[in-house]
């Protein structure tokens, strides 16, 4: 069972360096996967920021960027039977914990962010590894390298 933080999706859906090896790690693990509302927004805007940037640095994003990025981001989960993560209050109080205990605002290695944070809490709420992309939970007790 894996969580899969925006990171992953995002590296997969635009194709960078390590997309396929980022894939093989998922085919690798065989689900079941999960997602949360949280990381189908952070993906989904970083793509956007991608497409505009790759329309001109100086041009705002449209809203036929997001609704390009948005579908993508939709296909990827639908793709990968992604369970949905609720995001309760309980959740709520775990992301805390998260960046009480990981977080940048902590100065902590992790240096987790508040997206990072209620993707480690999600995690921990639904007894899961986190697949991820970067330094980020390498510190933490739930990344892929964990377990």
């Amino acid at each position: 069972m894996l969580f899969i933080d925006a990171s992953v999706v995002v590296a997969i859906l635009a194709d960078e360096e390590d997309a396929s090896t980022l894939i093989d790690r998922l085919e690798q693990d065989g689900g079941p996967y999960y997602i949360s509302a949280v990381v189908r927004m952070e993906a989904t805007l970083s793509l956007t920021r991608r497409l505009a940037e790759a329309a001109g640095r100086d041009k705002p994003a449209t809203p036929q960027m997001l609704d390009t990025a948005r579908r993508l981001v939709d296909q990827f989960i639908s793709d990968l039977d992604c369970k949905e993560a609720m995001i309760s209050g309980d959740v709520g109080a775990k992301a805390l914990d998260a960046a009480q205990q990981f977080g940048k605002i902590m100065n902590h290695p992790a240096r987790l962010n508040m997206g990072d944070c209620f993707t480690y809490a999600c995690a921990r709420a639904y007894r899961t590894r986190i697949a991820f992309k970067g330094d980020d939970f390498t510190y933490t007790d739930l990344g892929w390298h964990c377990h």
